[in-house]
């Protein structure tokens, strides 16, 4: 084993140890999506197919029998269908919270927190409960997707590298992040939109964490790759020959813009709001999922739609083939019984329900534009694709990796501009609204990026900034005696006090704890002076130094004050600075950075 840390010395004296480890979680993400995936459809082959005699459409399969759907719907069995998210939500719920509470709803959330407040620390345990609670969840009907998940195994995976190689923080938190691109970037076989997803959706404001780009880009390659080979390399969904040719339908995508976003408010206000109604139900934790799967059973008996990922209906859409009224009917009903699903504590990710409510409202309108507005509306289908990637993007502030994740997963980049017009406009109509309750504004606001700040700050600021908030200089000569002593500092503000010679210049310094300790000993006060009491070891400032130079000093010595001289006569003291006023010039700035930063 010495070998491996011998090994990743050598690679980062190259600048390639967290390129090699980000290969490493990329195979693991990889792999991890591919069991996740074949396990997924397992169960609810078992589940829903076998048992609740349920075969909604399949998504990549344009030739789908919808109407074979229907008709299943009058099918024997159909009465245990509210039974089976039930079932999903009480295993689901008894695994996450005896072994694992922290597993509990949506993992990308998880991994945003343990990447801004816990040192980029995920228990190793997380992601496997996680893994077989979504399993369960989605397998049984539940309305969620597969990035929550996928994210936290690969992010798990990330951490648990760099704990157990003994690297840094930063290192840890890097990894994490490629482990997240890895797992959605192979999932949802968008590899570039899975590299940008992860170092984007940490923060509110439009940010990236750049320093994992490549990591993440080099481990979702690796992880894309390995799943493409198993599964094919076909986009998740198939398009029709969508095209943009008409500017003047930009009116129209602007206005979808903004109801994506004011829909994503309805999506999060329902979601949080259900959220907080179940946490103050009198129950025990791990009944609460298995009462939002009865709830969305129920509410499947009258929109079967609602169940799994509804992936195949978004396929049924962007070819045509579902009614508008059905449209916002699924989009409506979608998101309560997302909130039922992940909002009592069930598991399972957010990205693949949001896409499905976005292309069913970006159906209804298009549907609508074309009857208000038929000949400004070039293709009322091609707003299903448009509405998936601006609903996102609006409640996840993630515009730029949703509108190339879309892209990616249906193939088609033929819609580039009303895509990146609305995934816009969507974020910045309603800028404060997210469904990542653990995003932070920005790196300022990131307690992963703090030190950077602060050192940013003092290195930026001398001494001499500071002279008219230091204070005078209480100075004493070096023959005053004890008693005089006392009746000079007795009104000084100062902690700090120089000793002077008959030149006026410093040749030591004492503090009040000087003076107790010569007034605890045997010796007449009158007899002791100035320079009895004075340590000869000034520690000083000149200046021309920075903040971050006079911190360390105050900090090593543990001092409260510090003299303050002339470069040229270093025992000429100019003013007092102490810690307490440091501090306060620290605090004040980093204030004025804030907004500054905000703006």
């Amino acid at each position: 084993m010495p070998v491996v840390p011998g090994i990743l010395k050598i690679l980062d004296k190259t600048g390639f140890r967290l390129l090699i480890l980000a290969v490493l979680v990329g195979i693991v993400a990889g792999t991890g999506a591919l069991a996740f995936y074949f396990a997924t459809n397992g169960v609810e082959h078992l589940m829903l197919g076998q048992l609740g005699n349920i075969h909604p459409p399949l998504e990549g399969r344009p030739e789908s029998s919808f109407t074979q759907f229907i008709n299943q719907l009058s099918m024997p069995f159909r009465w245990c269908l509210f039974l089976i998210p039930a079932l999903g939500g009480i295993i689901s719920g008894w695994l996450v919270y005896t072994y694992a509470p922290e597993a509990e709803g949506h993992g990308t959330d998880g991994a945003i927190e343990a990447f801004h407040r816990k040192g980029g620390t995920i228990r190793g345990r997380v992601p496997i409960i996680k893994t077989v609670a979504s399993i369960v969840t989605i397998g049984t009907g539940g309305s969620a997707g597969r990035e929550g998940p996928i994210a936290q195994i690969g992010a798990g995976f990330g951490s648990f590298v760099a704990t157990k190689l003994g690297l840094s923080v930063r290192d840890r938190r890097i990894l994490l992040i490629a482990g997240m691109a890895g797992g959605i970037g192979a999932t949802f076989r968008s590899p570039l939109g899975g590299a940008l997803f992860a170092v984007e959706v940490l923060y509110r404001d439009p940010e990236f964490e750049h320093e994992g780009l490549i990591p993440s880009i080099i481990s979702s390659i690796i992880a894309y790759s390995l799943f493409g080979a198993v599964t094919g390399w076909k986009p998740l969904l198939t398009t029709p020959a969508f095209r943009f040719e008409k500017p003047g339908e930009l009116l129209l995508y602007l206005a979808l813009g903004v109801v994506c976003a004011l829909c994503g408010v309805v999506y999060v206000k329902t979601f949080y709001g259900i959220r907080d109604g179940f946490r103050r139900l009198p129950v025990p934790n791990w009944i609460k999922p298995a009462i939002g799967g009865l709830g969305l059973g129920i509410l499947a008996m009258f929109v079967p739609q609602v169940l799994g990922s509804g992936y195949g209906w978004v396929q049924a859409a962007l070819y045509g083939k579902v009614a508008l009224w059905v449209m916002l009917v699924i989009a409506l009903a979608k998101i309560l019984a997302t909130s039922l699903t992940i909002s009592s504590g069930g598991s399972g990710g957010v990205f693949a329900p949001s896409l499905v409510i976005g292309a069913m409202l970006g159906g209804t309108f298009g549907a609508t534009a074309e009857i208000l507005f038929p000949a400004l509306t070039q293709d009322p289908r091609a707003y299903v694709l448009v509405g998936m990637a601006g609903f996102f993007a609006g409640v996840a502030n993630a515009p730029v990796a949703t509108l190339i994740m879309v892209s990616e997963l249906t193939g088609n980049y033929s819609l580039l501009a009303p895509l990146m017009l609305v995934c816009v406009v969507a974020m910045l109509v309603m800028r404060k609204n997210t469904i990542y309750e653990k995003q932070v504004a920005n790196r300022f606001e990131s307690p992963a990026h703090l030190g950077d700040f602060v050192i940013d700050i003092l290195e930026g600021i001398k001494v001499g900034d500071l002279a008219k908030k230091g204070r005078k200089a209480t100075q004493i000569p070096e023959s005053m005696p004890l008693p005089e002593i006392l009746n000079r500092i007795a009104t000084a503000k100062t902690a700090y006090y120089p000793v002077i010679d008959d030149n006026g210049l410093m040749t030591g310094i004492f503090s009040i704890n000087d003076i107790r300790r010569i007034l605890n000993e045997d010796i007449p006060p009158t007899l002791v002076i100035a320079s009895d009491i004075a340590t000869r070891s000034v520690i000083s400032a000149t200046p021309d130094e920075y903040l971050t130079s006079v911190m360390k000093k105050l900090t090593d010595r543990n001092l409260d004050e510090i003299p303050v001289v002339d470069q040229n006569v270093p025992q000429k003291v100019l003013f007092m600075l102490s810690r307490r006023t440091l501090l306060a010039h620290y605090a004040e700035q980093m204030e004025k950075t804030k907004e500054v930063y905000k703006e």
